[in-house]
């Protein structure tokens, strides 16, 4: 079967219909024991080392496994895709490019995807049955998010990892299904966990994982993982039609559009606090002033750049920020 790399959730139901394996190249990247070897390829090949980590690590990552058609989301996600995509077209790799409207109508979606479609020769009704198919996979993410927040048996990690899975189904969706039902019995056998803290986790994938881990340390669990739900479209039962499942889609539009849904989680998942993951060199960071702005609960901010652990001053933080949450359940108690 041919291949097909993704810079970050494309309707992937054209690819597929398309008789593609999609592969989300981040998951790669990030993955891979050897992944900073991705960064320092991009760095020795001329990419500043004043940029993302992620844009380096999909360009070492995507030339590693010799991925030779790539779709980068040029508009609403990362704003150096585009270059990234003209760095690879110079080294044979054939790029397509999706785009994300800025203005955020239904009109403006549809013409999108529609252009999507002719690009890879699919019709609307063939992309329509691949998401049919993808139905019962996205209810078993939200079936692994319910076990987060309302019945507390799934790890933040647990609820990262099987909810990110799904923007490429770890290149085969029959084999990720059988493995999201296997780990749907495993969690429901567990005892209730009991934390007192109950966090969101606002932000693009942290490249330190070990992050949920370390909270669950001090009396804290992650319950809400935004943009990873978002990748596994919780609403999809809702939508009519493929376009209106890309225009509910949060991450890509303007920030209030985001935090409408996120401040319906806070209060659905009672979530004392979230924790901001800013990626270096991202020009998202600056949406930090208006999240702090328009949440009523507290908000840390961290920063990742190409480490995959946290370092022993964002631990601290992290520390101090939980002390207080958990200073100010005491005292609302």
């Amino acid at each position: 079967m041919k291949q097909i790399g993704i810079t970050t959730t494309v309707p992937v139901e054209v690819l597929l219909a398309a008789g593609y394996k999609v592969i989300d190249i981040n998951n790669l990247f990030i993955s891979a024991e050897s992944y900073f070897q991705d960064i320092e390829r991009a760095e020795r090949d001329g990419f500043p080392k004043s940029s993302c980590a992620w844009i380096k690590g999909l360009y070492g990552a995507c030339l590693r496994y010799g991925i030779c058609e790539i779709v980068g989301v040029s508009e609403g996600d990362c704003s150096n895709t585009k270059a990234l995509l003209e760095v690879l077209r110079s080294r044979g790799v054939r790029t397509y490019d999706f785009s994300y409207p800025s203005r955020h109508s239904l009109k403006d979606v549809t013409a999108g995807i529609l252009r999507f479609m002719e690009d890879f020769g699919v019709t609307q009704q063939q992309a329509e049955a691949e998401r049919e198919v993808l139905k019962e996979l996205r209810r078993c993410a939200r079936t692994i998010d319910e076990l987060t927040y309302s019945h507390n048996k799934a790890s933040g990690f647990e609820n990262h990892l099987y909810q990110v899975s799904l923007s490429d189904f770890n290149g085969d969706s029959g084999q990720c299904l059988k493995e999201l039902k296997d780990k749907i019995l495993e969690i429901e056998k567990r005892a209730p966990q009991k934390q007192a803290v109950r966090l969101g986790y606002m932000g693009v994938p942290p490249m330190t994982c070990d992050l949920y881990d370390y909270v669950e340390g001090f009396n804290a669990r992650v319950v809400f993982n935004e943009v990873q739900r978002e990748f596994a479209f919780p609403r999809f039962e809702a939508a009519e039609s493929i376009y209106h499942q890309y225009y509910d889609y949060t991450y890509p539009y303007h920030l209030n559009f985001r935090l409408q849904e996120v401040k319906k989680q806070i209060e659905l998942r009672k979530l004392d606090g979230i924790i901001h993951y800013t990626q270096a060199f991202c020009h998202r960071a600056i949406e930090d002033i208006v999240i702090k702005k328009e949440l009523d609960i507290p908000v840390l901010t961290i920063e990742g750049d190409k480490a995959n652990r946290l370092d022993s001053r964002t631990k601290l933080r992290l520390e101090a920020f939980l002390d207080m949450l958990w200073d100010m359940k005491e005292g609302f108690n």
